[in-house]
């Protein structure tokens, strides 16, 4: 048996998830299909998502076609939950991307269009709802060559869409037309079909073309487009002959190192961890004991459980070999994005913005604050990209997030699972700064007002946009024990999540240019004198300090996120649609006419997107289609937004801990 890992992956409300109701009834794996409204749906498991009639976490789920073994994940749909889906993209071995047949190629259709083809990841197009009235399968299938990819062939063709009783009728080598047109597609890449097809005078052979179109489908130069209804099981049939005979099966030698990677996390009633892995290489078997994590925070643990995904149902198994899927127990610490084994090299990395978005989370009653921040440490560990940060000055917890949606999502989880109960605060925006110039500063150990037993002498430059932050030494490695070197080095990654206008500092360059210690000093009887020896602690509270000096002295800018919009609205409306844009400090490029359509591109920042989207149905009667997506950051234009600090700030604990430490080293009250 092969098997393959296909993601199915959609805009909201295009039918996703009742695609694979449908594709496990075909399978024999389900005797009724279940209904998104209904809550009844297999992959929606968690009463949110029955709730809300929108999938919100991604699901496993398998089947079986032929000789192949299909581990189908159900990614949600909706932007808020565009992590869940970055996650699945390193396990795939395909996708199936769903196109809805009424609203046609949507926002979010085409930013999970452009992530696919920039990671080469085999794709077939399934235009859904064919059976509902203002099907225009036509019409989508143009949008669909224009707006998400040229090199797009029709598989078949539909009868009466729009209706109840639709039908779609898959192509053959019969039909003259349809190939002609796989022809010409494949031979724009590859030279020899293309020499063959010109040159001979009698068609290319049927069985030639279809062997083409899966290796070219494969490397994901061509998409293969398939129409049907997930409702009613029209077109089903041909979109599982294609995903059988046109995707690629997983690789891997079960034989060789073990290799894998996480991609969800789930906590057991008891607390336990839950790692969902993807295998590559290698084979783990029951008790074996596993390597897990990244260089800074390896473990090993022994496997105490391994769950296989058979029939629709998961099962326990004794081990997962190269290619599979499995849920592993007894990972302890593990996180998602963790490698096990060996670290595959191929693991593709980040393709979507961070979150732009920050809520300070307000417990109710307030007493429930340990409570409030123990569960949304949970939350982070299955979403890393839900960032926490603590204000212990004014007792709040803050959170990273995408958009409204999720902060819902959150409020209701915190409900639900932990019976707390929270309001948010105004959503925010989450800047950042990056240094201006190089800036110095340094301390000497035992000379001017440095309290601490330790040198330390950092200067800061700037970086190239988009680098993030390095650290280097221009001292000798051997001038320290390494434990200091490295509680420098941590302590200045730690830092920079804090820079002199509060937000984390990004695209710099840490250089130690200085570094000393007293070596440690002891008494009669071997007695440790920590008052004449240096520890790690000395050169944790002094590097804070003496960085934030440095960077002061570098100057930094405050940039604020911003996204690229694409607005099509009714030619008439742009007049009143100019002054909103104006307001939200948006800049638009010039209008470009279609006729009654204009389509309005230009850059906003991520501050004024939420408030557009809410204005837009009035100022257009509801004929208005925003699209939008993080582009970059810029610089704040007037005074810089600072964000709240924490008593962890350098800048506010420089004069505290000077004077804590001279007044214990006195003797008097520190108070």
């Amino acid at each position: 048996m092969h098997t393959l890992n296909l993601g199915i992956l959609a805009h909201v409300d295009a039918g996703k998830t009742s695609l694979t109701e449908r594709l496990l009834h075909t399978a024999g794996v389900i005797d009724e299909i279940g209904s998104v409204d209904d809550g009844s749906t297999r992959t929606d498991s968690l009463a949110l998502e029955r709730q809300r009639g929108i999938t919100i976490k991604s699901a496993v789920v398998s089947f079986a076609v032929e000789d192949t073994t299909v581990n189908l994940i159900d990614t949600p749909g909706h932007p808020d939950f565009i992590a869940e889906v970055e996650r699945v993209l390193n396990v795939l071995d395909g996708a199936v991307l769903v196109v809805s047949a009424v609203e046609g190629v949507q926002a979010q259709t085409r930013v999970l269009m452009r992530t696919l083809r920039r990671l080469r990841i085999p794709t077939l197009v399934f235009v859904n709802k064919v059976d509902r009235g203002g099907a225009r399968d036509g019409a989508v299938l143009r949008a669909v060559a224009g707006k998400l990819t040229p090199a797009v062939l029709a598989m078949g063709r539909v009868e009466q869409p729009g209706t109840p009783g639709a039908r779609c009728v898959p192509y053959t080598g019969a039909d003259t037309a349809h190939t002609d047109r796989l022809a010409e597609l494949l031979a724009d890449h590859d030279d020899t079909l293309l020499a063959a097809y010109v040159e001979d005078a009698a068609p290319l052979p049927y069985h030639r073309l279809r062997a083409e179109l899966a290796a070219q489908t494969g490397r994901a130069l061509v998409h293969p487009v398939y129409f049907g209804s997930a409702i009613t099981g029209a077109g089903i049939d041909a979109l599982v002959d294609g995903v059988r005979e046109l995707l690629p099966a997983s690789r891997g030698d079960a034989a060789g190192p073990v290799s894998g990677t996480v991609f969800k996390v789930e906590r057991g009633p008891g607390g336990e961890r839950t790692a969902y892995v993807r295998m590559f290489s290698g084979t783990v078997r029951l008790r074996d004991r596993l390597p897990f994590g990244r260089d800074d925070r390896r473990a090993e643990a022994k496997v105490t459980g391994i769950d296989l995904f058979d029939q629709g149902s998961a099962v326990r198994g004794t081990e997962v070999g190269a290619g599979r899927i499995a849920r592993l127990q007894g990972l302890d610490g593990i996180r998602i994005g963790d490698p096990v084994g060996v670290p595959d090299a191929t693991v593709r990395g980040r393709w979507f913005a961070p979150p732009t978005l920050e809520s300070v989370v307000v417990p109710v009653p307030p007493a429930g604050r340990g409570e409030l921040h123990a569960a949304l440490a949970r939350l982070a560990e299955q979403d890393p990209l839900i960032g926490l940060r603590q204000d212990d000055v004014r007792k709040e917890v803050s959170v990273s997030l995408y958009g409204e949606v999720q902060k819902e999502v959150v409020q209701a989880t915190l409900a639900d699972e932990f019976g707390i109960g929270v309001t948010f605060r105004e959503t925010t925006t989450i800047c950042l700064e990056r240094p201006n110039g190089t800036g110095a500063a340094h301390e000497i150990i035992d000379e001017g007002d440095n309290p601490f037993l330790a040198t330390v002498g950092l200067r800061v430059d700037p970086a190239p946009a988009g680098s993030g932050n390095s650290y280097r030494l221009e001292v000798e490695l051997g001038s320290m024990p390494s434990s200091l070197m490295r509680a420098v080095e941590e302590t200045v990654r730690e830092t920079l999540e804090q820079g002199i206008h509060g937000w984390r500092v990004t695209d710099c360059a840490v250089t130690m240019t200085h570094s000393g210690y007293w070596p440690r000093q002891s008494h009669s009887h071997a007695t440790f004198d920590k008052s004449m020896s240096s520890t790690a602690g000395d050169f944790r509270n002094l590097t804070p300090l003496v960085l934030m000096d440095a960077l002061r002295r570098a100057g930094t800018t405050v940039h604020e996120p911003i996204h690229r919009f694409r607005l099509e609205l009714p030619a008439e409306l742009l007049g009143p649609v100019l002054p909103v844009l104006a307001r939200l400090r948006a800049v638009p490029g010039t209008p470009a006419p279609h006729g009654d359509v204009c389509v309005l591109e230009g850059e906003i920042p991520a501050a004024g997107v939420h408030e557009l989207q809410q204005l837009l149905p009035s100022l257009t009667r509801g004929e208005g289609v925003l699209e939008s997506g993080f582009a970059r950051h810029r610089p704040v234009v007037g005074p810089p937004p600072s964000r709240p600090r924490t008593d962890r700030d350098p800048l506010h604990r420089k004069e505290y801990l000077l004077r804590t430490t001279r007044g214990v080293a006195a003797g008097s009250d520190p108070r």
